[in-house]
């Protein structure tokens, strides 16, 4: 009898045994294949705003060395409130989130005009798509060459509508950072209107038979049932579009470099301005950090807010 108990407790005990055995080989499986990006993103990401936000708090020419760095408190962030160029690059940047509302208005109208399309609906796919994956730099250099003031198409096709006096684009600080508004929404419709469409064939087709047989008119069907059920592809496109608005740089840089006179510097220029131009490694951190928070903020809102308008 005492055998027999000791054989059915060692049976009970090798289960658990068995089970934890899996369950360590099954997490270390996980961990081997997330150790890729986790060590990526430590390294590129975690660690540089780590140090970021040490160096934010000093003096620092990162030119002349470690041996020289000085701790200065919190000075380079009450600097910010005071500067002029970041106050104006950060509402420079406030005004391009305006972008953001344009962009997803067309692409959407886009996107339902193309799904609702017979013929070519690929060929369009591919049109509207292509600006998005072209390069930014001949992008920014064709753009340069249609607003150019005096020779340019644009103000050609103007003056030929019998405007005397066109604008001159991106040479006027009243037009500049109009102009690279309108490159950002033709740059970006491509693949707004992608993630729409995307969107919009996962909508079943019983809701619109449901609410054709109920007598809704299709502008009806358009504002109860397409733009609910689209509510969390909108929720995605104005999170990434806003966290893209306020990382734009390189348009900035080849179409502009920040002028006239400042009008399209933006935060990102201007920390880029700050760092390798005038080297000051320390205030260049504390607005890289600031930015970082403020866009954390400005998400955080977001998601906040979503729960009183997106349908999941």
């Amino acid at each position: 009898m005492e055998q027999v108990l000791h054989e059915t407790g060692t049976a009970k005990n090798k289960v658990p045994l068995k089970k934890r055995k899996k369950f360590l080989q099954d997490t270390l499986a996980g961990y081997l294949f997330i150790a890729p990006m986790l060590i990526t993103a430590t390294v590129l990401t975690i660690i540089p705003i780590i140090l970021s936000g040490i160096i934010s708090f000093t003096d620092w020419n990162f030119i002349a060395g470690l041996s020289n760095i000085k701790f200065i408190g919190l000075d380079n962030y009450t600097k910010m409130f005071s500067d002029e160029n970041f106050i104006r690059s950060l509402t420079n940047n406030f005004v391009l989130i305006l972008v953001i509302p344009v962009s997803l208005f067309i692409s959407l109208a886009l996107a339902v005009l193309i799904n609702k399309a017979t013929y070519f609906k690929n060929a369009f796919k591919v049109i509207y798509f292509m600006p998005f994956i072209s390069s930014f730099v001949a992008v920014a250099v064709l753009w340069r060459v249609l607003f150019h003031p005096s020779s340019g198409p644009i103000n050609g096709f103007l003056m030929s509508l019998g405007i005397d006096h066109p604008p001159a684009w991106l040479a006027d600080p009243s037009f500049s950072l109009i102009s690279v508004m309108i490159i950002m929404v033709w740059a970006g419709i491509g693949f707004e209107m992608i993630i729409f469409m995307a969107g919009l064939q996962n909508i079943p087709s019983d809701l619109y038979e449901a609410a054709d047989i109920d007598g809704a008119t299709k502008i009806r069907q358009f504002f109860s049932v397409t733009i609910p059920l689209l509510s969390p592809t909108t929720f995605f496109l104005l999170i990434t579009g806003i966290v893209g608005s306020f990382k734009v740089f390189d348009l900035i840089m080849i179409l502009t470099n920040g002028g006239p006179a400042g009008s399209t510097s933006v935060i990102v220029f201007y920390l880029y301005e700050v760092a390798f131009i005038q080297l000051k490694s320390g205030y260049a951190s504390a607005i890289g950090i600031a930015l970082l928070l403020l866009i954390l903020a400005i998400t955080v809102m977001q998601w906040i807010g979503q729960k009183k308008w997106v349908n999941y």
